[in-house]
């Protein structure tokens, strides 16, 4: 009974549209059975079909069309990478298509996809800041420019978060030297980030902490730096929330100098 089964079960699947279309050597209608199946949405099937056309159809008029849809449906299966491959072949092979600006969106946008989280290695994020920004510098007109830079912004706010939780593990170790290099870095790559007080204010916190467990010979120097910093903070900084807090640690450092010039 069980073979039986399997059997009619094998024989409905051998009898299906699909199957007789993929032995069909009628290269029209697996093409018009493609895009059926991508109008409704199985991009799986269309994917499979559409790539046994591919050097069928390579070189004649309806290919770019086709490539199109064989892109799209590799992007909708989420295997981004392969679907950025063939965004940008397509507008490698069709600069002057209506559809390019598009697709050379399509192939940053796999890379913002493939983008993961804070933690992991961001090499796919910073990869799809170069794209956007390739893809605005070629075609500026675009109306996918503005999505694009907000892309970018949110490329560049992950790329920041994950300096700064960097920063802050150096300073939860205790490792204060290296903390406050990579707050200054973070600064540094985001100068106009809505956080660069605080990344200025833990500077000099990590600086102060640096110099006070110093050894007596390095601490003048070092809690000069605390005073340097805190003076460039202010400058920029005035009305900050952290401006109190970088204060105290100003006039602490202060005090740390006087107490060993009488010494």
């Amino acid at each position: 009974m069980a073979w039986g089964m399997l059997a009619a079960a094998m024989l409905l699947v051998g009898c299906s549209p699909l199957a007789k279309i993929e032995k069909s050597g009628d290269y029209q209608k697996k093409l018009a059975y493609a895009n059926e199946l991508y109008a409704r949405k199985k991009y799986s099937q269309a994917h499979d079909l559409y790539e046994s056309l591919l050097t069928v159809y390579k070189g004649t008029t309806q290919f770019e069309n086709l490539y199109y849809r064989y892109a799209y449906a590799t992007y909708y299966m989420k295997d981004y990478v392969q679907a950025a491959f063939h965004f940008k072949n397509f507008v490698d092979y069709f600069p002057n298509s209506p559809h390019a600006a598009e697709m050379a969106f399509m192939q940053a946008y796999c890379f913002y996809k493939l983008s993961p989280r804070v933690e992991l290695d961001q090499s796919n994020t910073e990869k799809a800041i170069g794209q956007m920004q390739q893809f605005i510098d070629t075609y500026p007109e675009s109306d996918k420019v503005e999505e694009a830079n907000k892309i970018i912004d949110a490329c560049r706010a992950k790329l920041e978060e994950k300096e700064y939780r960097a920063a802050m593990l150096y300073f939860n170790l205790g490792y204060y030297q290296a903390a406050a290099i990579t707050f200054n870095n973070v600064l540094l790559d985001y100068p106009t980030s809505p956080r660069s007080d605080e990344y200025k204010y833990l500077v000099i916190k990590s600086e102060y902490l640096y110099a006070l467990n110093s050894i007596p010979s390095k601490q003048e120097e070092r809690f000069n730096q605390v005073i340097t910093d805190y003076l460039d903070f202010m400058q920029y900084y005035a009305n900050s929330k952290y401006a109190r807090e970088a204060t105290t640690y100003y006039h602490l450092a202060q005090q740390n100098l006087k107490s060993r010039s009488h010494e």
